[in-house]
Parts: structure tokens; sequence; C-alpha cells
């Protein structure tokens, strides 16, 4: 049985202009190996793939993975960012198979839930991996294997089949079906599995064009790990959609990045916001001016980061408010004024019809305000996998899809995250907006990364830790931060109790901050940090 999208909601988004009825990622590639063959698709490192050399690839893949499944089934992927993994969402797409996307990060546990979940057959791997060798692992998960060789040269098929895809008998994917499956970040719990379909994708690359006044000439930089949303729209879909050459990177290396914006001169960079911030550090006395846009998200944004990337890019600094499973509730444009595009999540966008519940009792509330937001419309994905009780969750029982966040709504539409509903420290009774806290302590000139998580109290409950990451050859203490943050005239409830230094602060698979694993390092008491 096809899983795809509401029938009377495709013919809808298809009508207005916002989906499209039978054009696929798969399509688009072949015709930009037919029209521009030599043309770099894909960068990594020292490595390339042509617009035909990614065509080639995916077919192979795609004979392979043919002969292994039936339409329908689930292919695990597991390979690090770079052509490859793209070529492999490509040819499972062409095989007419559901790409399990998983991140290359993921632990073991993980990988064997996601296979436990999703029920499937078949495993593409690199030879290598930090659980072992590729097939080997595969097979412990009881998979079958394609491996993919030569992941910093030339990839290939390891055995598989050379011969074009019309050799064997397939069944690609519609736009508006079942695509790929890509995990939760995983910063709480296991992870579920969003079932992503590509027009809803497509839907967001008109809302990026847009906001960013893009071009057909565009040089295109994403950090961003491409199973997930973020990275699936930045790496796998509007570069493809535009024709653009795409940078990418194996791990995240902000110096790397810096050497290839100025190399290849990149126009738009696309980057959760602690990853920004890092190439900004890297940046110092290097010329990144052929920057224009960047796109942004996944965390707050530090106004006074985002001013100076700016200032010394040129560009315009960007992002969407939304989730993996929702896509997209508001954005921010070049047109808009530097206070909203560092301060908003935007302006909501109409046809995602945003709503506002009471997070309490699910009451809806006016479109004003203060609330728990939710929508619905063409960037939704399909909801989770497999997992009734999640979708249950995520959802109203009128079926808006609901986020996390508490946002505020003003009358012109500019949409603002106040705090999330498990994102709240609770000192004395009183409700501290976590972002809320961390904007301010990111305002010190010390600091480059801050996270802020709730740490038990015997008295107050809790009270706010501030993990931080300073800037290279700076020190803060608390005492420091609570006269910085006194002259800024911060509230005073809003002062952490303590300031724990980090060489690093832990990522998520997703690219973020880790705040579970900060959450755990809270509960065992401050005294006892590394």
């Amino acid at each position: 049985m096809t899983i795809s999208a509401d029938p009377t909601d495709v013919d809808t988004y298809v009508a207005a202009g916002w989906w499209e009825a039978t054009l696929t990622i798969s399509e688009l590639v072949a015709t930009h190996a037919r029209d521009r063959p030599d043309h770099v698709a894909y960068r990594w490192g020292a490595a390339s793939l042509t617009w035909r050399d990614y065509h080639d690839l995916a077919d192979a893949i795609a004979a392979t993975v043919a002969a292994a499944t039936s339409p329908g089934d689930r292919v695990l992927v597991w390979l690090p960012d770079g052509g490859a993994v793209h070529a492999a969402y490509l040819g499972c797409e062409r095989a007419g198979a559901v790409t399990m996307g998983i991140g290359w990060r993921a632990g073991r546990r993980e990988l064997t839930h996601l296979v436990e979940r999703t029920g499937a057959i078949v495993a593409i791997v690199p030879p290598d991996t930090a659980h072992g060798p590729g097939p080997e692992v595969a097979a412990s998960l009881g998979l079958d294997v394609i491996v993919i060789d030569d992941l910093d040269g030339s990839p290939t098929v390891a055995g598989g089949h050379t011969g074009p895809i019309d050799q064997v008998a397939t069944q690609g994917i519609g736009p508006s079906e079942l695509w790929l499956l890509n995990s939760t970040s995983g910063t709480t719990g296991l992870p579920k599995c969003v079932m992503q379909t590509q027009n809803r994708w497509f839907y967001f690359h008109q809302l990026a064009v847009g906001a960013g006044a893009l071009g057909d000439d565009e040089v295109w930089m994403s950090v961003v790990p491409a199973p997930f949303g973020f990275g699936l729209w930045t790496a796998h879909v509007t570069p493809t959609l535009l024709g653009s050459p795409c940078i990418v990177q194996s791990r995240f290396d902000a110096e790397a990045a810096v050497t290839a914006i100025e190399e290849h001169g990149v126009t738009v960079l696309c980057a959760v916001s602690s990853q920004f911030v890092m190439v900004l550090d890297a940046a110092e006395g290097r010329d990144i001016s052929s920057l224009q846009t960047v796109f942004t998200g996944g965390e707050a944004i530090s106004p006074s980061r985002a001013a100076e990337l700016e200032t010394q890019a040129g560009c315009r600094v960007l992002n969407f408010y939304g989730s993996n499973e929702t896509g997209v509730l508001s954005g921010t444009t070049v047109d808009d004024p530097p206070e909203r595009r560092y301060t908003t999540g935007g302006r909501v966008v109409a046809e995602m019809a945003v709503r506002l519940y009471d997070p309490d009792t699910g009451e809806r509330l006016a479109d004003h305000g203060e609330g728990q937001p939710a929508c619905r419309g063409p960037a939704l994905a399909l909801g989770y996998w497999d997992d009734d009780d999640a979708n249950a969750a995520l959802a109203t029982d009128d079926g808006w899809f609901l986020m996390g966040d508490l946002v505020r709504i003003e009358p012109e539409g500019w949409l603002t995250v106040v705090g999330r509903t498990s994102d709240i420290v609770i000192r004395g009774g009183k409700n501290i907006s976590a972002v809320a806290v961390e904007e301010e302590v990111a305002t010190h000139p010390s600091v480059a990364l801050v996270a802020v998580v709730g740490a038990p109290h015997p008295r107050l409950g809790e009270t706010a830790v501030a993990y931080v990451k300073l800037r290279p050859g700076q020190s803060l203490t608390l005492d420091g931060l609570k006269d910085h943050l006194r002259d800024r005239g911060v509230t005073i409830d809003w002062w952490p109790e303590a300031v724990v230094v980090m060489d690093e602060l832990p990522m998520s698979s997703g690219g973020k901050v880790a705040k579970s694993e900060l959450r755990a390092l809270a509960a065992k008491g401050v005294d006892a940090q590394p």
C-alpha cells in the first residue's frame, strides 16, 4: 500500500502552485545530467560529483536496490555527508524504495531501534563505521548489505549492478508519496521516524527563494546533517531545484567551511545557529564577502553575532521557524529590518494557517498573543511512521500539527519564541524561559555559544545553569556574568545561578545542542561538572 498525502490536499496545493503534480527530484537530476553534465552537483573536501556522475551513481544504486527490494520496502541509508549519501537517497527513490535516513553519528541503540521500528530490510553503508565494518554492523542488524566504496574520491557501488535503471523493474516514488523517513534529532529518548514527501520541501523551496531573493547562479553550502529536515531542504532539494553546486562536509569543520567560502565564492550558507557562530569565529581576518544569504535556525539566534556576521560578510542572516514535522510556520526575509530578523521568527506564513493553543488545557486561543502554536498546510510531514501515540500527541483533535514551543504572535504577524513547553526553568514557582536567558548570556563578549538548563535545587525546585563555550583567549566568571546582565538591566530572575565553561557543548545527531546531556550533567550537581 502506498502512503501518500490526502488527495484533497494534493489537488488543492497543486492547483495553488505550491506542489508539483508529477515532477520529482529524480527527474530534475536527469535533466541536469543531460543539460549540464560536467557542472558540479556536490563538492566535499577534495572530492566532487558532476551532475552526470550523480545521475549515474544513483542509477547504479537504484538497480542494486531494486534487485533486493519490492516497491515500498524500507532501505536504511547510513553514510557520512557527501555526494554518496545524496546519490543513495536518489537511488532509493528511483527504485521505489523508501529511504530510512540515519544521521552518521547515530549510536548502535538508535540504529537497532530504527531498524525494528521501520522494518528495513537492506542497508546502504560504507566499508567502515564508528561501530565497526559497515557490512558487519548491517548484517548484525539482520539486513542485506549494499556497500558504497571510495567515499572521499569517486564513490561506487561495491559489487553492485552497473547497468542503467531500465534493466530492472522499478517503480519510482511520486512527489506526494512517502519518499523518506528520518529520525527526530534524538535529544530526548529514542527517536521517532518522520514521514517525508518531496512536495513539502518543494513548497519550502519556494519560500526560501522568495525570502532570500535567490537566483539561478548561487553557490550553495550546507553544513547541516543530510537526513534531517533542515539538511534535506538545504542539501538535497533546493540546490537541485536551482541547479546549483552544493558544498557539504562529512564532518563539520568551521575552518574548512571558511576556506571553501573563499575558494568557491559561496553565496548561500546553511547552518544551525551554533555552526554559523563557529564559522564567524573562524572567519576572522578572512574574506567571506561572497556570502549573500545565511539561512539558520534550530536554536535561538544571537543578535550580536548575527549583526557581526552581516557586517563582516555583507550578507543577510535569515531564519524560518518550524520543525521537522511542521516544516515552517514563519520566516524572515532580506527585506525585514535587522531587529526583526535577529529577534523574531519572522512573519507567520498565511497558507500554513497558524493557530495558538493553551498548552495546559488544549483550548484554542486568539490568533494573536501568547500560546502553543500549531499549523496545517503544504509544508507538513505525513506524521510519524507506525506510532499512534506520537501522532496523537503531535496533532490536535481537529488535525493541526503542534509545536513544542511557546510563542508570541503580534497583530502584524511577527512570531517570537518565548520558550519551550519543556524548556522552562521553574524557579521558586516562577516560570523562566531558558531561551530568553540564553539570548541574554549570549550578549556577553566572552561567550561564543550558550545553553541554559534547569538544575535541581532543594529549596527553589530548580535553578538555571548556563553551559558556555568561550571565544578564544577569553574567560568568564559567574560574578562577571551577573555584572554584565545587571548592566543590561536584565531582571534578577533571569540571572543564572551557575556558569559551567566547556571546551565544546555536546551536540545531537541533528546538529543542535544536546540539552538532554546537559540536563543529565546538571542533575549530578554543578560541583560535579567536568
